[in-house]
């Protein structure tokens, strides 16, 4: 990580350092600090935090327990250049406070990091029951910024509130199986929020048909801003919005939701998992933008929610999952994989790619920032502890 942010402008720099540490102060194993460590650090200006744990710690997101020996750091988003900082937790070097210069390595504006966090929901099927575009200023198929759309289901709203349009894009399921690993489905959604049925899709769906499946929710992508201009008055049957900030052209179909105050925490806590979850069950099962491969700072979607004992600042490690490989020496170059089965495959170990903290969870699924990785994660893959190894 800290090489990443090496390669960030200073803004961006303590924006990522916020994402992955505003620091909670307990329930985390102790540091395991590099051979190379000093006993104490001068925080110097351009710092961030996350810089510091990265150059010092073997595991960065396990920095609250550096807080517990520094004690003279009385709020742990607040430090200064000049804050003398114990480094060498066990044998607790006891250090003065420094000459403090400059201003706080404390909290950046949500503003700074909203661009990277994407703006995504998931619902369940009550999504079909919300307001919805109906139609378009002079019948066009898309509209844009200073455009009008026209939206039923908004009887009653006040003429100058604000509404965010949101697109339906993915349903997602799990299939909950005993043997090896849960299956995860994610099917493309029309402008009626319906699936899209196709040929790739169309024996899968025949043969493990939705009724056996456990739903995750549906995917609402944010896609602009509007402000009612006029409700339904002398027998027009739609309300007229302002498209006032479109991030995509609007489209038939967009539903409708009031503006959220405040859509993310303004901190946070990076923390390893409460709860240990079952393999094969918690996997990347979107990422954002429709792409389905991701990097540093890109959004993906995890099939794991509140109810799995996730919440906002768990860390994951992300891992490809390892094949299962026909073994040629043992049973020859021409045998076919369909021609082996499973159990007398070779199983490959999974492979590492990077690590993710969540930034957004709902019940059964969960959002999270990528924050470093060695190799692109894609749809599909295993989420685990950060500490693991295998």
């Amino acid at each position: 990580m800290h090489g990443i942010l090496t390669h960030l402008k200073a803004p961006m720099r303590v924006c990522a350092a916020v994402l992955a540490v505003s620091l909670a102060t307990a329930g985390v194993a102790a540091v395991d600090l590099r051979a190379d460590h000093p006993d104490t650090y001068v925080v110097k200006k351009g710092d961030t935090l996350w810089d510091i744990a990265g150059r010092f710690l073997k595991r960065p997101w396990l920095w609250p327990e550096i807080w517990q020996a520094n004690p003279q750091v009385k709020n742990p988003h607040l430090i200064y250049p000049g804050d003398v900082l114990s480094l060498a937790y066990l044998n607790r070097v006891a250090v003065q406070p420094g000459p403090r210069s400059g201003n706080a390595i404390g909290a950046i504006p949500l503003s700074e990091i909203e661009p990277f966090l994407k703006d995504m929901r998931v619902m369940d099927d009550s999504f079909k029951d919300l307001p919805y575009v109906v139609g378009i200023e002079e019948d066009h198929t898309r509209g844009t910024s200073g455009q009008v759309v026209y939206a039923r289901g908004l009887t009653g709203a006040d003429v100058g509130r604000r509404f965010q349009i949101l697109r339906p894009t993915y349903k997602f399921s799990r299939l909950d199986r005993t043997v090896c690993c849960d299956i995860h489905w994610r099917k493309d959604l029309d402008y009626k929020g319906d699936v899209i049925r196709d040929g790739q899709t169309f024996w899968t769906n025949a043969v493990t048909p939705d009724n056996g499946h456990e739903l995750l929710g549906y995917e609402l992508q944010k896609v602009g801003i509007a402000t009612l201009t006029r409700g339904e008055v002398g027998g027009i049957e739609a309300s007229t919005l302002r498209v006032d900030d479109p991030i995509k052209e609007i489209r038939e179909g967009d539903r409708i939701v009031p503006v959220d105050a405040q859509p993310y925490d303004l901190y946070f806590m990076p923390h390893a998992p409460k709860q240990t979850t079952e393999y094969g069950r918690g996997r990347i099962v979107a990422v954002a933008d429709m792409f389905t491969t991701g990097g540093p700072r890109d959004v993906i979607a995890i099939s794991l929610g509140s109810q799995d004992g996730i919440d906002n600042g768990t860390v994951f490690s992300l891992w490809r999952v390892g094949a299962n490989k026909v073994d040629r020496v043992e049973y020859g170059k021409f045998r076919t994989e369909e021609s082996v089965s499973d159990g007398a495959k070779v199983r490959l170990p999974d492979e590492f790619a990077g690590h993710a903290m969540v930034f957004r969870t709902f019940d059964k699924m969960a959002y999270a920032l990528i924050m470093d990785s060695i190799k692109p994660a894609r749809v599909g893959y295993e989420v685990k502890h950060p500490d693991a190894t295998y």
